[in-house]
């Protein structure tokens, strides 16, 4: 498997991680999270599992996050820096 294909698990993980290191660990993405960002058209699906499951390309997952990232971190009370 491509290492730069994630799962939607490892994808939600990688998303967390460039949040919270945003936020000061206040922010959370969830599996559920990348499925409706793949359903909204916001992330495009890279590949399938053996098992028919979505892959996603890192870099993909890392634009969609931070296209979201502005009114998410809203939500939470934290102001935006760029």
């Amino acid at each position: 498997m491509d290492t730069d294909l994630l799962t939607t698990a490892q994808a939600a993980a990688h998303a967390t991680r460039a949040r919270q290191f945003l936020s000061a660990g206040t922010a959370t993405i969830r599996p559920c999270t990348i499925r409706q960002w793949d359903s909204r058209g916001r992330l495009r699906r890279a590949g399938l599992t053996e098992t028919g499951r979505p892959l996603y390309r890192l870099a993909d997952v890392a634009r969609a996050e931070q296209a979201t990232r502005g009114r998410a971190l809203r939500l939470v009370g934290i102001p935006e820096t760029r």
